[in-house]
């Protein structure tokens, strides 16, 4: 999943970005308001981390440009203000959640993954397609009840099939969620890694439709 980091304190946000890249996500780095409002804005953000006290435009701002440009993605808020008034002007902004600094990594981990289950529709913290599981709480994938050793490209393209399952996802979309910013997007190394994936976890799970991407079946191939 893409998430994007909007934290102006710059050993913070590579915390962050590491915590959540070890997660098994693609992340995004802004340090300033604008930037954050305008890669909100142009790129395929699957859920946002977001400081209120960023400089040049504040969080509540860029939140609200974001949703009046009609961008729906997840936002969880970071603050170091213990004012319920902040966090009202969040919430009425469009946050989904928030964590006050200081915080523990872990727990704006897990209530991120919970953001991205609950935002692709799955209520459970494990999402089946069926007997490929995917615990959103760790990221770890099973089939039969044994791990999959998947490389991180692989298990980040995998996991955003699997909250996408029944679904086709386009090539650009997967592209989006399984590189960080500065990775080249590359479909053919797309195809390489499907082929992967398919062979781990059996070819007939997923399907290609051509010209317009992948589909992951919700059950198990017949």
């Amino acid at each position: 999943m893409k998430v994007l980091v909007a934290e102006d304190d710059r050993e913070l946000a590579a915390q962050i970005a590491s915590a959540l890249s070890d997660a098994g996500h693609a992340v995004l780095i802004a340090h300033e308001g604008r930037e954050a409002e305008f890669l909100g804005a142009t790129s395929t953000v699957g859920v946002a981390v977001l400081d209120l006290g960023l400089p040049g435009l504040d969080g509540v701002e860029v939140l609200r440009s974001w949703r009046t440009a009609g961008l729906t993605f997840p936002v969880l808020i970071l603050t170091a203000r213990d004012a319920w008034a902040d966090k009202v002007a969040g919430f009425r902004a469009g946050a989904d959640d928030y964590v006050l600094k200081p915080f523990r990594m872990q727990e704006l981990v897990l209530r991120l993954a919970a953001l991205i289950r609950r935002a692709a529709g799955h209520a459970a913290a494990e999402v089946a397609a069926g007997a490929l599981v995917l615990d959103t709480s760790t990221g770890q994938i099973t089939l039969e009840g044994l791990p999959i050793p998947l490389t991180d490209f692989e298990a980040r393209l995998l996991r955003h099939l699997m909250l996408n399952k029944g679904r086709v996802v386009a090539r650009a979309e997967l592209a989006e969620h399984v590189y960080d910013g500065d990775s080249e997007r590359d479909f053919r190394s797309l195809e390489v890694l499907i082929g992967r994936i398919r062979r781990k976890i059996g070819e007939s799970r997923i399907e290609t439709h051509r010209g317009a991407g992948y589909r992951l079946l919700p059950d198990d191939p017949s």
